[in-house]
């Protein structure tokens, strides 16, 4: 099944879009607890081409193919902290990806808290059994891609569900579907927790600070608003995304994009 095509933390989404066929799949129904989508993107470009992406957070699993760089390989990455996360595309090739749910990965990895792959790109094997990439990567179409990540992660579903990674799960959710929730002590409140027992929830299972969601969020949203409309109104986002004033607004959107929201759309 295709899912709808949700663009939020894409940098100039349209530039992407225009260059690149980007789909997600959904996966078996056995693995919708922990993986959120596959998804899948084919090139052919005559000029290199960087897609930018303020990243979610989540891990990812990909399997790649670029033919101008060798054989076909895999990677597993982090969430990606620090800023923007940047891939450059350059003649033909594909990439075939796992993103897992926030808080969602762990009990595939129960020994490693998610902090300790922070901002960290690995080859997949350091983390998963080996494979052969090619076989995920070489069917004809999609719905066999897709069935060659299903066969690959079904073996590896946890026995048994793990009520903390549950709990992670649901509590960022709730920081990406609820405007609202804008201060960590009231989702700790929430979830029966103290702040501290919530910040090792989340270092333990997400990989990141609850704070850091709420900001990440904020920010996602900005740059929805910003690729969708030319005539925003900053100020207005700003109160309604929580933040004290536009200048604040302003000051995370720069430094995560890098470049002002009111230049954005023309970037």
């Amino acid at each position: 099944m295709v899912q709808d095509r949700d663009t939020r933390g894409i940098v100039d989404p349209s530039a992407l879009l225009t260059r690149v066929r980007f789909r997600r799949h959904e996966p078996a129904a056995a693995l919708r607890p922990y993986v959120e989508n596959y998804w899948f993107i084919d090139w052919d470009l005559p000029a290199p081409y960087a897609s930018h992406i303020v990243p979610h957070p989540v891990v990812n699993l990909t399997f790649q193919h670029d033919e101008d760089e060798g054989p076909a390989y895999g990677e597993f990455t982090g969430v990606f902290a620090p800023g923007i996360y940047t891939r450059k595309l350059g003649g033909r090739g594909r990439v075939c990806g796992v993103k897992f749910r926030p808080g969602a990965f762990r009990p595939f990895a129960p020994d490693v808290p998610v902090a300790e792959w922070t901002g960290r790109v690995l080859p997949y094997e350091e983390v998963f059994p080996p494979t052969d990439p090619a076989a995920v990567l070489s069917p004809a179409d999609d719905r066999g891609r897709a069935a060659a990540l299903d066969a690959y992660l079904l073996p590896l579903v946890p026995a048994a569900p793990d009520p903390q990674a549950e709990l992670a799960r649901d509590l960022v959710a709730r920081i990406r579907a609820d405007r609202e929730m804008r201060r960590v002590a009231d989702l700790a409140r929430e979830a029966g927790l103290s702040v501290r027992a919530l910040q090792r929830l989340f270092s333990a299972y997400v990989g990141v600070s609850p704070k850091w969601c709420v900001l990440r969020y904020r920010i996602h949203e900005a740059l929805e608003t910003a690729a969708r409309r030319d005539d925003v109104d900053w100020a207005a986002l700003a109160a309604d995304l929580g933040y004290a004033d536009q200048a604040h607004l302003v000051r995370d959107f720069t430094a995560t994009v890098g470049v002002p929201p009111t230049s954005y759309p023309q970037s």
